[in-house]
Protein backbone atom coordinates (compact mmCIF):
# COMPACT_ATOMS: atom_id res chain seq x y z
CA UNK A 1 0.00 0.00 0.00
CA UNK A 2 3.02 2.54 0.79
CA UNK A 3 5.14 1.05 -2.27
CA UNK A 4 4.41 4.73 -4.13
CA UNK A 5 5.39 6.06 -1.36
CA UNK A 6 8.31 4.14 0.64
CA UNK A 7 11.09 5.48 -1.61
CA UNK A 8 10.40 9.23 -1.29
CA UNK A 9 13.22 11.07 -0.06
CA UNK A 10 12.96 12.89 3.52
CA UNK A 11 11.36 16.22 3.37
CA UNK A 12 13.25 17.30 6.39
CA UNK A 13 16.09 17.94 6.61
CA UNK A 14 18.31 16.07 3.87
CA UNK A 15 21.54 17.55 3.76
CA UNK A 16 21.88 16.75 7.73
CA UNK A 17 20.92 12.86 7.51
CA UNK A 18 23.28 12.89 4.47
CA UNK A 19 25.76 14.42 6.57
CA UNK A 20 25.27 12.04 9.44
CA UNK A 21 25.23 9.02 7.52
CA UNK A 22 28.72 9.34 5.48
CA UNK A 23 30.29 10.63 9.02
CA UNK A 24 28.75 7.71 10.74
CA UNK A 25 30.51 5.63 7.57
CA UNK A 26 33.92 7.54 8.41
CA UNK A 27 33.66 6.42 12.27
CA UNK A 28 33.07 2.92 11.37
CA UNK A 29 35.54 2.25 8.75
CA UNK A 30 37.92 3.94 11.24
CA UNK A 31 37.31 1.95 14.28
CA UNK A 32 37.13 -1.28 11.90
CA UNK A 33 40.61 -0.11 10.42
CA UNK A 34 42.60 0.68 15.03
CA UNK A 35 40.71 -2.70 15.84
CA UNK A 36 42.46 -4.77 12.89
CA UNK A 37 45.55 -3.25 13.07
CA UNK A 38 45.48 -4.10 17.07
CA UNK A 39 45.21 -7.44 15.85
CA UNK A 40 47.75 -7.50 13.45
CA UNK A 41 49.99 -6.40 15.81
CA UNK A 42 50.62 -3.09 14.46
CA UNK A 43 49.91 -1.05 17.50
CA UNK A 44 50.19 -1.81 20.67
CA UNK A 45 46.97 -1.62 23.49
CA UNK A 46 49.63 -0.95 25.90
CA UNK A 47 50.78 2.73 24.24
CA UNK A 48 47.57 4.11 24.62
CA UNK A 49 49.29 7.53 23.30
CA UNK A 50 50.08 5.68 19.97
CA UNK A 51 46.82 4.16 19.53
CA UNK A 52 44.80 7.48 20.10
CA UNK A 53 47.71 8.38 17.33
CA UNK A 54 46.66 5.76 15.11
CA UNK A 55 42.66 6.58 15.53
CA UNK A 56 43.09 9.75 14.41
CA UNK A 57 45.26 9.52 11.55
CA UNK A 58 43.20 6.51 10.51
CA UNK A 59 39.92 8.53 11.11
CA UNK A 60 41.59 11.70 8.66
CA UNK A 61 42.76 8.88 5.76
CA UNK A 62 39.10 7.87 5.74
CA UNK A 63 37.65 11.38 4.75
CA UNK A 64 36.82 9.68 1.08
CA UNK A 65 34.52 7.17 2.84
CA UNK A 66 32.67 9.77 3.96
CA UNK A 67 32.65 12.23 1.70
CA UNK A 68 31.39 9.94 -1.29
CA UNK A 69 28.81 8.54 0.90
CA UNK A 70 27.26 11.59 1.99
CA UNK A 71 27.56 12.60 -1.62
CA UNK A 72 25.60 9.13 -2.92
CA UNK A 73 22.48 10.09 -0.46
CA UNK A 74 22.23 13.75 -0.90
CA UNK A 75 21.78 12.85 -4.50
CA UNK A 76 19.12 10.46 -4.17
CA UNK A 77 17.56 13.56 -2.46
CA UNK A 78 17.36 15.70 -5.49
CA UNK A 79 19.45 17.77 -3.98
CA UNK A 80 21.96 19.88 -5.77
CA UNK A 81 23.87 21.75 -3.37
CA UNK A 82 27.18 19.24 -3.51
CA UNK A 83 29.37 22.23 -2.05
CA UNK A 84 27.82 22.60 0.48
CA UNK A 85 27.34 19.20 1.76
CA UNK A 86 30.74 18.34 1.31
CA UNK A 87 31.89 21.34 3.51
CA UNK A 88 29.66 20.32 6.30
CA UNK A 89 30.47 16.36 5.57
CA UNK A 90 34.66 17.60 6.05
CA UNK A 91 34.04 20.42 9.08
CA UNK A 92 30.75 19.43 11.08
CA UNK A 93 32.26 16.88 13.35
CA UNK A 94 35.67 18.04 14.19
CA UNK A 95 34.57 21.21 13.92
CA UNK A 96 32.52 20.76 16.49
CA UNK A 97 34.53 18.36 19.20
CA UNK A 98 37.74 20.56 18.42
CA UNK A 99 35.90 23.80 19.24
CA UNK A 100 34.57 21.81 22.62
CA UNK A 101 37.98 20.44 22.70
CA UNK A 102 40.03 24.04 22.97
CA UNK A 103 37.46 25.27 25.13
CA UNK A 104 37.99 22.63 27.28
CA UNK A 105 41.55 23.03 27.08
CA UNK A 106 41.62 26.71 28.10
CA UNK A 107 40.21 25.77 31.13
CA UNK A 108 42.90 23.29 31.94
CA UNK A 109 45.95 25.36 30.97
CA UNK A 110 44.57 27.91 33.63
CA UNK A 111 43.93 25.96 36.14
CA UNK A 112 47.37 24.12 35.56
CA UNK A 113 46.33 20.40 34.75
CA UNK A 114 48.99 17.76 33.33
CA UNK A 115 45.97 16.67 31.29
CA UNK A 116 46.48 20.23 29.28
CA UNK A 117 47.37 19.79 25.58
CA UNK A 118 50.02 21.68 24.00
CA UNK A 119 48.85 24.34 21.57
CA UNK A 120 51.47 22.66 18.92
CA UNK A 121 49.78 19.54 19.02
CA UNK A 122 46.41 21.56 18.48
CA UNK A 123 48.35 23.17 15.11
CA UNK A 124 49.15 19.55 13.88
CA UNK A 125 45.64 18.46 14.55
CA UNK A 126 44.13 21.20 12.96
CA UNK A 127 46.66 20.91 10.09
CA UNK A 128 46.21 17.43 9.20
CA UNK A 129 42.14 18.01 9.47
CA UNK A 130 42.80 20.93 6.46
CA UNK A 131 45.75 19.39 4.24
CA UNK A 132 44.72 15.67 4.68
CA UNK A 133 41.18 15.34 5.38
CA UNK A 134 39.41 17.94 3.99
CA UNK A 135 40.97 17.49 0.64
CA UNK A 136 40.03 13.43 0.85
CA UNK A 137 36.28 14.49 1.43
CA UNK A 138 36.16 16.16 -1.84
CA UNK A 139 37.70 13.25 -3.62
CA UNK A 140 35.18 11.11 -2.49
CA UNK A 141 32.30 13.68 -2.77
CA UNK A 142 33.32 14.04 -6.65
CA UNK A 143 33.11 10.42 -7.16
CA UNK A 144 29.80 10.47 -5.48
CA UNK A 145 28.67 12.62 -7.44
CA UNK A 146 29.33 11.10 -10.18
CA UNK A 147 27.86 8.03 -9.54
CA UNK A 148 24.61 7.09 -10.80
CA UNK A 149 22.08 7.84 -8.75
CA UNK A 150 20.47 5.08 -6.46
CA UNK A 151 18.17 2.26 -8.19
CA UNK A 152 14.83 1.51 -6.42
CA UNK A 153 12.65 -0.59 -7.85
CA UNK A 154 9.21 1.44 -7.72
CA UNK A 155 8.44 5.02 -8.63
CA UNK A 156 7.44 7.38 -5.89
CA UNK A 157 3.94 9.25 -6.48
CA UNK A 158 3.60 12.69 -6.96
CA UNK A 159 1.35 13.63 -3.82
CA UNK A 160 2.27 11.84 -0.41
CA UNK A 161 -0.28 8.98 0.95
CA UNK A 162 -2.17 10.16 3.96
CA UNK A 163 -0.76 8.14 7.39
CA UNK A 164 -2.96 7.20 9.81
CA UNK A 165 -2.85 6.98 13.30
CA UNK A 166 0.47 5.17 14.41
CA UNK A 167 0.48 2.47 17.50
CA UNK A 168 2.24 3.52 20.77
CA UNK A 169 5.51 1.68 19.64
CA UNK A 170 5.95 3.27 16.50
CA UNK A 171 5.74 6.88 17.99
CA UNK A 172 8.68 8.56 18.99
CA UNK A 173 10.53 8.96 21.37
CA UNK A 174 9.17 5.73 22.68
CA UNK A 175 10.27 3.87 19.82
CA UNK A 176 13.49 5.28 19.94
CA UNK A 177 14.27 4.04 23.40
CA UNK A 178 13.09 0.91 22.25
CA UNK A 179 14.80 0.82 19.51
CA UNK A 180 18.07 1.99 21.06
CA UNK A 181 18.11 -0.51 24.05
CA UNK A 182 19.62 -3.54 22.11
CA UNK A 183 22.66 -1.89 20.38
CA UNK A 184 23.86 -1.21 24.08
CA UNK A 185 23.11 -4.38 25.51
CA UNK A 186 25.19 -5.91 23.12
CA UNK A 187 27.94 -3.94 24.05
CA UNK A 188 27.49 -3.09 27.90
CA UNK A 189 29.15 -6.06 29.23
CA UNK A 190 32.68 -4.61 27.21
CA UNK A 191 32.06 -1.47 27.83
CA UNK A 192 33.00 -1.68 31.42
CA UNK A 193 36.37 -2.82 30.60
CA UNK A 194 36.38 -0.30 28.05
CA UNK A 195 35.58 2.77 30.19
CA UNK A 196 37.79 0.98 33.58
CA UNK A 197 40.63 1.36 30.90
CA UNK A 198 40.07 5.24 30.03
CA UNK A 199 39.49 6.27 33.62
CA UNK A 200 40.73 3.63 35.81
CA UNK A 201 44.52 3.58 34.43
CA UNK A 202 43.72 -0.08 33.53
CA UNK A 203 44.93 -2.00 30.73
CA UNK A 204 42.32 -2.94 27.73
CA UNK A 205 44.49 -5.76 25.61
CA UNK A 206 41.84 -7.89 23.88
CA UNK A 207 41.31 -6.29 21.02
CA UNK A 208 40.33 -9.48 18.89
CA UNK A 209 37.74 -9.80 20.80
CA UNK A 210 36.86 -6.18 20.98
CA UNK A 211 36.46 -6.32 16.92
CA UNK A 212 34.40 -9.15 17.34
CA UNK A 213 32.09 -6.38 19.73
CA UNK A 214 31.83 -4.06 16.58
CA UNK A 215 30.79 -6.49 14.35
CA UNK A 216 28.01 -7.73 16.58
CA UNK A 217 27.16 -4.07 17.79
CA UNK A 218 26.69 -3.39 13.73
CA UNK A 219 25.00 -7.04 13.11
CA UNK A 220 22.64 -5.75 15.99
CA UNK A 221 21.68 -2.35 14.61
CA UNK A 222 21.15 -3.79 11.47
CA UNK A 223 19.20 -6.04 12.99
CA UNK A 224 16.64 -3.39 15.09
CA UNK A 225 16.64 -1.21 11.62
CA UNK A 226 14.69 -4.11 9.91
CA UNK A 227 12.40 -5.24 12.51
CA UNK A 228 11.47 -1.56 13.51
CA UNK A 229 10.93 -0.31 9.96
CA UNK A 230 9.01 -3.53 8.68
CA UNK A 231 7.02 -2.63 11.79
CA UNK A 232 6.65 1.00 11.00
CA UNK A 233 5.72 0.09 7.40
CA UNK A 234 3.08 -2.09 8.25
CA UNK A 235 1.20 0.57 9.72
CA UNK A 236 1.40 2.53 6.67
CA UNK A 237 4.04 4.77 7.19
CA UNK A 238 6.25 5.52 4.91
CA UNK A 239 8.61 8.08 6.66
CA UNK A 240 11.03 5.58 7.71
CA UNK A 241 14.59 7.34 6.76
CA UNK A 242 14.73 9.73 10.20
CA UNK A 243 13.17 7.03 12.11
CA UNK A 244 15.74 4.46 11.17
CA UNK A 245 18.36 6.76 12.06
CA UNK A 246 17.06 7.48 15.60
CA UNK A 247 15.91 4.18 16.26
CA UNK A 248 19.30 2.86 16.27
CA UNK A 249 21.08 6.52 17.32
CA UNK A 250 19.57 6.27 20.85
CA UNK A 251 21.96 4.21 21.85
CA UNK A 252 24.64 6.69 22.31
CA UNK A 253 21.94 7.85 25.05
CA UNK A 254 21.63 4.96 26.98
CA UNK A 255 25.66 5.27 26.65
CA UNK A 256 25.50 8.82 28.21
CA UNK A 257 23.86 6.95 31.19
CA UNK A 258 25.83 4.35 31.95
CA UNK A 259 28.78 6.86 31.94
CA UNK A 260 26.70 8.92 34.48
CA UNK A 261 26.10 5.74 36.63
CA UNK A 262 30.09 5.07 35.99
CA UNK A 263 30.89 8.27 37.29
CA UNK A 264 28.76 8.30 40.61
CA UNK A 265 29.67 4.41 41.48
CA UNK A 266 33.28 3.53 40.20
CA UNK A 267 35.21 7.07 40.13
CA UNK A 268 36.01 9.37 43.07
CA UNK A 269 36.39 12.42 40.87
CA UNK A 270 36.61 15.45 43.56
CA UNK A 271 36.12 19.00 42.48
CA UNK A 272 34.59 20.91 39.09
CA UNK A 273 37.49 20.67 36.78
CA UNK A 274 37.36 16.92 36.78
CA UNK A 275 33.65 16.31 36.59
CA UNK A 276 33.35 18.30 33.56
CA UNK A 277 36.13 16.97 31.74
CA UNK A 278 34.76 13.30 31.95
CA UNK A 279 31.35 14.64 31.34
CA UNK A 280 32.56 16.19 28.07
CA UNK A 281 34.76 13.45 26.66
CA UNK A 282 31.61 11.00 26.91
CA UNK A 283 29.82 13.30 25.18
CA UNK A 284 31.25 13.22 22.58
CA UNK A 285 32.44 9.40 23.04
CA UNK A 286 28.62 9.38 23.04
CA UNK A 287 27.73 11.26 19.91
CA UNK A 288 30.08 9.26 17.84
CA UNK A 289 28.80 6.05 19.27
CA UNK A 290 25.24 7.03 18.07
CA UNK A 291 25.94 8.30 14.83
CA UNK A 292 27.96 5.34 13.63
CA UNK A 293 24.56 3.01 15.14
CA UNK A 294 22.55 6.09 13.13
CA UNK A 295 24.04 5.44 10.10
CA UNK A 296 24.33 1.71 10.42
CA UNK A 297 20.40 1.44 11.08
CA UNK A 298 19.70 4.06 7.58
CA UNK A 299 21.76 2.05 5.15
CA UNK A 300 20.13 -1.18 6.35
CA UNK A 301 16.86 -0.17 6.54
CA UNK A 302 17.25 1.61 2.45
CA UNK A 303 18.60 -2.07 1.62
CA UNK A 304 15.62 -3.79 3.26
CA UNK A 305 13.45 -1.76 1.39
CA UNK A 306 14.78 -2.51 -1.97
CA UNK A 307 15.02 -5.90 -1.44
CA UNK A 308 11.43 -6.17 -0.31
CA UNK A 309 9.76 -3.82 -2.93
CA UNK A 310 12.04 -5.35 -5.23
CA UNK A 311 10.52 -8.60 -4.72
CA UNK A 312 7.14 -7.21 -4.26
CA UNK A 313 7.18 -5.80 -8.12
CA UNK A 314 8.10 -8.73 -9.58
CA UNK A 315 5.16 -10.54 -7.69
CA UNK A 316 3.18 -7.74 -9.13
CA UNK A 317 4.26 -8.52 -12.37
CA UNK A 318 4.41 -12.02 -12.43
CA UNK A 319 0.15 -11.57 -11.32
CA UNK A 320 -0.50 -9.12 -14.13
CA UNK A 321 0.89 -11.58 -16.74
CA UNK A 322 -1.04 -14.33 -15.08
CA UNK A 323 -4.29 -12.63 -14.71
CA UNK A 324 -3.34 -11.27 -18.66
CA UNK A 325 -2.80 -15.29 -19.96
CA UNK A 326 -6.16 -16.13 -18.25
CA UNK A 327 -8.12 -13.48 -19.90
CA UNK A 328 -6.42 -14.06 -23.37
CA UNK A 329 -7.30 -17.85 -22.97
CA UNK A 330 -10.74 -16.63 -21.74
CA UNK A 331 -11.61 -14.42 -25.09
CA UNK A 332 -9.85 -17.34 -27.34
CA UNK A 333 -12.30 -20.18 -25.54
CA UNK A 334 -15.84 -17.90 -26.15
CA UNK A 335 -14.46 -16.99 -29.64
CA UNK A 336 -14.01 -20.91 -30.37
CA UNK A 337 -17.43 -21.53 -29.07
CA UNK A 338 -19.29 -18.63 -30.50
CA UNK A 339 -17.66 -20.15 -34.27
CA UNK A 340 -18.93 -23.69 -33.34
Amino acid sequence: MVHGDVFRPPTSYPLVLSVLVGTGCQIGAASLLTLLCAVVKLLNPMKKGATLTAMLILYVLCGSVAGYTSARLYKFCNATGWKFNTVLTAAALPGSLVSIFMVLNVFLTFAGAASAVHFLTILSLFGMWMCISTPLVFVGAYFGFRAERFHVPTKTNQISRYIPDLPWYSTPPISFLLGGVLPFGSVCIELFFIMSALWLHQIYYVMGFLLAVLLILAATCAEVALVMTYLQLCVEDHRWWWKSFWNCAAAGFYLFLYSLWFLVSRLNLVGFLPVMVYLTYMTMISVCFAIFCGSVGVMTSFWFNTKIYGALKVRLATADLRALLVAQTHTFLCSDYIYR
